[in-house]
C-alpha cells in the first residue's frame, strides 16, 4: 500500500485545515520544499499536494513551488486544488507531477472529467470530498447536493485512474478516517482508492491495508503534531 503524506500550501507555507476551515489552520515553520525533502530523506516515494491558494482562487498560484518539489525530491506527486480546465492540467503535467486531481469542476461538469481522462491517459485523479455522503465543491464551501455513491457510479467508466475519497467531517481531526463509507465507494469503484481525513495512528494505516480495492492513504496533521512518526510509517509505505 501507498502512503502518502501530506502538504497543504497556503501563502507559500504548510498549513493544515481542520474540515476544510481556513479560519481553522495551523501554520508549520517547513517550507512546501523542505517539507517533501523530509519525506524523501525518510523513503517515501509519494506525496500528496493541496493548493488550498488554488482552491480558493480557481488558479495554478503555486506551479512554481510545485515544480520545485518535484525537481528536487523526485517524489510521485499528485497535486489538487482549484484544477478547472485543461490549460491547468498541463501545467502540472509539464511540471512533471504524476497525478492531476480534479475536485470540484468535475463535479460539476462530467463532461470536464470525461475529456480530461481522454486528453491525459492515466494521469487524472478523481477527488470525491464528502460531507453526510453528499459531495462538496468550491474548497468544501458549498454541498453540491449529489450523493457520492451515485455521483461515482455516473462517471465510472470514464478512465478515471485513481479516486481520492475525503470525508470532511474527519479531516484534520485525527479521529480515523470514515472507513465505512470509503469501503462503500472501493467496493464500486472501477479504480483504487485513497483513503484521506482523519488518520490519527498507525494502527489507522495498518486497517487501511486490509481493505479491498485501497492503493493508499494520505497522512497529514498527525505527522504534523507528531502522533505518528515518519520512521514507523514508512515501513508500512510498499
Amino acid at each position: 500500500m501507498k502512503i502518502f503524506p501530506a502538504i497543504d500550501i497556503k501563502g507559500k507555507k504548510c498549513v493544515r485545515l481542520v474540515k476544510g476551515d481556513f479560519d481553522n489552520k495551523t501554520e508549520y515553520k517547513n517550507s512546501p520544499v523542505d517539507q517533501a525533502n523530509t519525506y524523501k530523506g525518510h523513503g517515501f516515494k509519494n506525496l500528496h499536494i493541496v493548493d488550498l491558494d488554488g482552491a480558493l482562487t480557481g488558479e495554478t498560484v503555486n506551479v512554481d513551488i510545485i515544480h520545485e518539489i518535484v525537481k528536487k525530491s523526485n517524489l510521485k506527486v499528485e497535486i489538487g486544488g482549484g484544477i478547472r480546465n485543461f490549460d491547468s492540467i498541463k501545467k502540472y503535467i509539464d511540471a512533471g507531477v504524476d497525478k492531476v486531481i480534479l475536485g470540484s469542476a468535475a463535479i460539476k461538469d462530467k463532461k470536464f472529467l470525461k475529456e480530461a481522462c481522454e486528453k491525459f491517459p492515466g494521469k487524472i485523479a478523481l477527488g470525491l470530498d464528502a460531507k453526510d455522503g453528499k459531495l462538496s465543491v468550491s474548497g468544501w464551501k458549498e454541498s453540491s447536493n449529489k450523493s457520492t455513491l451515485d455521483f461515482l457510479k455516473e462517471v465510472n467508466d470514464y478512465g478515471v485512474s485513481r479516486l481520492i475519497f475525503t470525508d470532511i467531517n474527519r479531516d484534520g481531526t485525527k479521529e480515523s478516517p470514515n472507513f465505512d463509507e470509503t469501503s462503500k465507494v472501493a467496493s464500486i469503484s472501477n479504480c483504487p482508492v485513497i483513503i484521506s481525513g482523519g488518520v490519527s495512528s498507525i494502527d489507522d494505516v495498518k486497517k487501511a491495508k486490509n481493505m479491498e480495492n485501497i492503493e493508499g492513504i494520505i497522512v497529514g496533521k498527525a505527522i504534523y503534531d507528531g502522533d505518528i512518526k515518519l520512521e514507523e510509517l514508512v515501513k508500512e509505505d510498499a
